[in-house]
């Protein structure tokens, strides 16, 4: 009788499904780290905008006027890129001038409720959607959700 080596055709199929498998985990763990890297550093990044912000304006007693543009020029933020979310960000003053917003838009849902359950330090209080942080889970399942942080 003759000895036949190698693998059958089952076994091949077998290693590649079991290689497939192992990879779509991998790249699924990648994600993650990835995301909750992207994360950390906007949350970084808007904790930096906050106090370059207030060391800007707090000789002038007041928030009126602040944007993006005027903190460009200021030289207290490098370029408008938003932090995360869409580039269509900025930053306003309440109406009496005593706080300011930093408002974030076209968030994923994911984004968004990392920022309802980690409120920064620096900020006073978050609003999403329009409703304050708190209140209820305001986080649409879309990528339009929109983010406040108010700060003193």
């Amino acid at each position: 009788m003759r000895e036949e080596s190698g693998r059958s055709l089952i076994e091949v199929i077998g290693v590649m499904a079991i290689a497939g498998v192992m990879t779509i985990s991998a790249l699924g763990v990648y994600n993650v780290i990835r995301s909750n890297q992207i994360r950390t550093i906007a949350s970084a990044d808007l904790s930096q905008i906050a106090e370059n912000t207030k060391l800007l304006m707090e000789m002038r007693g007041t928030y009126e006027g602040i944007s993006v543009d005027y903190l460009i020029k200021a030289g207290a933020l490098k370029s408008n890129a938003a932090p995360i979310g869409g580039n269509d960000w900025s930053i306003t003053s309440s109406v009496d001038g005593a706080t300011f917003a930093i408002n974030l838009v076209d968030l994923t849902n994911g984004e968004c409720e990392y920022f309802a359950t980690s409120k920064p330090k620096w900020a006073k209080s978050v609003m999403i959607n329009g409703f304050e942080v708190g209140i209820s889970d305001n986080c649409f399942d879309s990528d339009t959700n929109q983010i406040s942080f108010i700060v003193e």
